[in-house]
């Protein structure tokens, strides 16, 4: 009997201690704190579990409802945006910098910054010290003439939106609005939109965003920033994991390997689940 439990000890302290292993991904890149006294850098690394998209949605929904009771931009289709740019919030920018945009530093940026490559090897990408700053960094860079139609669209006009986007150059790909739609539509993110309770209101709001757009155009034009070196223009392919999809089939069908696959997305495992979004191109 002595040696039954002995036994029994021995495999539950193995068990234990294999359980308490877990994985970190490496870390891709250095973020770097701009200062008057210099340039610090340390090292980041990436870890936590993999967020689904009603995780996302019940995480952000609140800053997102915000930003449209601010600016007026849907929040719908903020939250769709988001999913789709940050992959359920499971890119590296998004877990590691607050970066749910893919913002770059713009040669105007003051703040900590990630270098991360994108269009070039080297791409600065901006660090929020939250996430709310990240959703409202992302309303002010709409605040351009290029977007300014968008603005007189009701609250809840998320599909005069995703097509309206699309059209002033936010994205490159032909099925953006789309993209967006059926996100909308299957999560029923519609809920969240609330339109203005009076025609005066609406006016009084879309007045105050284009004095904002005014302002930011000025601003602008004296920094002389282009907006492709904020933000480049959404040319990402993603896909929809099916019943049947591992990070290995996925990644033969694409092309690509699977740690490339992984470390777009910010998976640190080899466990995807239905329905999760994954960046295949930027």
């Amino acid at each position: 009997m002595k040696k039954y439990f002995l036994f029994f000890f021995l495999v539950t302290l193995i068990l234990g201690s294999c359980a308490s292993r877990r994985t970190v991904l490496k870390p891709p890149g250095n973020i770097t704190s701009n200062s008057k006294t210099g340039n610090r850098t340390s090292s980041v690394g990436s870890q936590g579990t993999t967020l689904s998209g009603h995780d996302y949605i019940e995480r952000y929904r609140d800053i997102a409802i915000a930003e449209m009771n601010t600016y007026g931009i849907p929040a719908s289709i903020k939250l769709a945006q988001a999913l789709l740019e940050s992959g359920n919030g499971n890119s590296y920018l998004a877990r590691e910098a607050n970066n749910h945009f893919g913002i770059k530093c713009g040669g105007v940026w003051k703040g900590r910054s990630v270098v991360r490559s994108d269009d070039n090897p080297n791409d600065c990408f901006r660090v929020y010290s939250s996430p709310e700053q990240s959703f409202r960094d992302h309303s002010e860079f709409l605040l351009r003439k290029r977007y300014e139609k968008l603005f007189r669209l009701s609250k809840n006009d998320y599909r005069g939106w995703a097509r309206g986007l699309k059209d002033a150059g936010y994205a490159t790909n032909p099925r953006y609005p789309q993209l967006l739609i059926d996100l909308i539509e299957r999560y029923e993110l519609y809920r969240y939109d609330k339109p203005e309770t009076s025609y005066l209101a609406k006016e009084i709001r879309t007045d105050k965003v284009e004095e904002a757009i005014v302002l930011k155009e000025t601003v602008i034009q004296k920094e002389e920033v282009k907006i492709e070196d904020v933000k480049s223009p959404v040319a990402m392919v993603i896909y929809e994991v099916r019943s049947s999809d591992t990070l290995y089939s996925i990644s033969r069908e694409f092309n690509i390997t699977v740690d490339e696959l992984k470390q777009m997305n910010g998976i640190t495992s080899d466990i995807i689940s239905i329905g999760q979004l994954l960046l295949i191109t930027k």
